[in-house]
C-alpha cells in the first residue's frame, strides 16, 4: 500500500509529518511521489489562523474531487482543534488523526482499508533521528518541546497543542547525534518557545543555568563541524546565558528568531505580553554587544483589537530603532476561543492590510543595509539545490525557507566542465567569498575545487 503526504503549516508540523511517515514506513507502507499512485492521501493540516484552516480544508475537498476512489486522512492541528465538528461536516475525509496521536497512524490507516489490510502492531516509533526528512538536504528540524504556557491572547496554540511539555535532554542529544551521523549539517531547534525550555519534571536549574543553556551545552559535546540554529525565542524570558555559549562555540549560530509582535504598551498588555519597547531594545543591545555578528529575525502583528494610529506609530518607531535583519509582518486573525476574540475595538481587515504593507515597505532598506555588511567576507555556505545550473544555498544569516538565499557562483567554471566531483553537492558545506548583494540574496563566489 502506498501513501502520499500533503503538508501544511509550520516547521513543527513538518516534524510531525516526518514522524508519521516514519511510522507508516516502519509498518510496511511506501511513500508515493505522485498522489495518483497512492492508495491513501494524508493532509497534514494547520489550524493556527483562519486562512490556514481554509487552505487545509480546501486541500481535502480538492483531493477527494480529483481522486474520489482514494482514502483521504485529515491529520494534524485542524483535527486536534475541531475534530467533533469536522467528523460531522467534512464527509469528504475518510478519517481523522490529531497531532497528539501521530504514532497510531499505521493503525488508523489500516482501519480505513479493512479487510484489505491486517491491523498492525501499534508500536511507538522512537528513533526520531532516523525519520524521513522533508526539507532541503543537509538541514533538519529538532523539536525540543510541545505546547506552550505563554498564553498570548491572540494565539490558538495552547488550544491545539496544549501546555508546555519538554523532552529530556539526553533524548534530544541522541536525536541530534543520529541526524549528524546521517550527514545533516544544520540542526534547527524548534518549539513554540525555546526560551521556555525546562528540565524534564520541572527540576530546578543547576547553578542558575537555564534549561536551554543546559541543552546547548549537552549538544556541544557532540563531535564535528555543524550548525545549531535557534528558532522562536519569546522576548519576555530570553535566557541571556545562551549568548556566552554562542560566543565561545561558533557552531551555535548567532541567529535569533524573537517574535516581539508589537511595541505599544497598551497593545502588548492586551496581547498578554510583559515587556515594553524599552526592555525589548535593551535585549537587542545586550545580544549585539555580546555577539556583534548577531542576526535577528522578528515578527509583528498589526491590526490587533484596539490598535490606534498612535499605537501603530509606536510600532514604526520601534522598527526603526530595532533595525532587524529580517521581519515578518502579519495581520491579526480573530480566532475563536482565544481571549482576544471578545476584545472590542476591532480593526478593519483593509486597514490591517495597509499597515502590514507599510511596515514591509519600511523594512526593505533596513534589511538591504543589514545584508551589505556581509559583502567581502569569506563564509561557509550550506548548499541546498541546483536550479538551471545555478546553485542555491544559505549562510548562517539565512534561516530555512523564510529568509533570503546565497547564490553560489563557481570560480573558473570551465575547470569543472564534465567533472561532477568538483561541483557543489546539495546538503554539503562549501566556503566562498560574498561578492555582492542582489535584493535580499547574497552572491557567493566559490573556488572551483571544493
Amino acid at each position: 500500500m502506498r501513501y502520499f503526504l500533503d503538508p501544511f503549516g509550520c516547521a513543527k508540523n513538518q516534524v510531525d509529518a516526518e514522524i508519521m511517515m516514519a511510522s507508516l514506513n516502519e509498518a510496511g507502507w511506501v511513500s508515493a511521489d505522485d498522489p495518483a499512485d497512492a492508495d491513501l492521501i494524508i493532509v497534514n493540516s494547520c489550524g493556527f489562523i483562519e486562512a490556514a484552516k481554509r487552505e487545509s480544508i480546501n486541500a481535502v475537498l480538492a483531493w477527494k474531487k480529483l481522486y474520489p476512489q482514494k482514502k483521504i486522512l485529515l491529520a494534524g492541528c485542524l483535527t486536534q482543534r475541531y475534530r467533533t465538528e469536522l467528523e460531522e461536516s467534512l464527509t469528504e475525509a475518510d478519517g481523522f488523526l490529531g497531532c497528539e496521536e501521530l504514532d497510531t497512524i499505521p493503525l488508523k490507516a489500516a482501519k480505513l482499508f479493512k479487510p484489505i489490510l491486517a491491523l498492525p502492531n501499534t508500536s511507538v516509533f522512537q528513533s526520531r533521528g532516523l525519520r524521513p526528512l522533508l526539507g532541503f538536504p543537509g538541514s533538519a528540524y529538532v523539536k525540543i518541546s510541545e505546547g506552550c504556557n505563554n498564553n498570548c491572547t491572540f494565539c490558538a496554540i495552547p488550544l491545539i497543542r496544549g501546555p508546555l511539555r519538554c523532552r529530556a535532554i539526553p533524548d534530544i542529544v541522541e536525536e541530534c547525534r543520529q541526524l549528524l551521523e546521517r550527514g545533516v549539517k544544520e540542526l534547527c531547534l524548534i518549539g513554540q518557545d525555546l526560551a521556555s525550555f525546562k528540565y524534564v519534571n520541572d527540576e530546578p536549574d543547576t547553578n542558575g543555568v537555564s534549561g536551554l543553556a543546559a541543552l546547548l551545552k549537552a549538544i556541544a559535546g557532540l563531535p564535528g563541524n555543524f550548525w545549531v540554529r535557534l528558532l522562536y525565542l519569546h522576548p519576555d524570558h530570553f535566557p541571556p546565558d545562551i549568548l556566552d555559549i554562542a560566543a565561545n562555540d561558533s557552531r551555535f549560530l548567532p541567529y535569533f528568531d524573537i517574535p516581539f509582535q508589537h511595541a505599544s504598551p497598551k497593545i502588548l498588555s492586551l496581547m498578554g505580553r510583559k515587556g515594553n519597547a524599552e526592555s525589548y531594545l535593551d535585549l537587542l543591545e545586550t545580544i549585539r554587544a555580546k555577539l556583534p555578528d548577531a542576526v535577528i529575525r522578528s515578527t509583528f502583528l498589526v491590526g490587533f483589537p484596539g490598535e490606534t494610529e498612535e499605537d501603530f506609530k509606536a510600532l514604526l518607531d520601534f522598527q526603526k530603532k530595532a533595525c532587524f535583519n529580517w521581519l515578518g509582518v502579519f495581520a491579526y486573525s480573530r480566532e475563536d476561543q482565544t481571549p482576544a476574540y471578545l476584545l472590542k475595538g476591532r480593526v478593519s481587515k483593509k486597514l490591517a492590510a495597509q499597515r502590514k504593507a507599510f511596515i514591509e515597505e519600511k523594512q526593505l532598506p533596513i534589511t538591504e543595509k543589514k545584508m551589505n555588511r556581509f559583502v567581502g567576507r569569506t563564509m561557509d555556505v550550506l548548499v541546498e539545490e541546483a536550479v538551471d545550473n545555478v546553485w542555491l544555498g544559505r549562510l548562517f544569516c539565512h534561516a530555512p525557507e523564510v529568509d533570503g538565499a546565497a547564490i553560489i557562483k563557481i570560480a573558473s567554471p570551465e575547470k569543472n566542465a564534465g567533472n561532477l566531483m568538483l561541483l557543489p553537492k546539495p546538503g554539503g558545506m562549501v566556503q566562498g567569498k560574498v561578492v555582492a548583494r542582489s535584493g535580499f540574496d547574497l552572491e557567493v563566489l566559490v573556488p572551483s575545487a571544493q
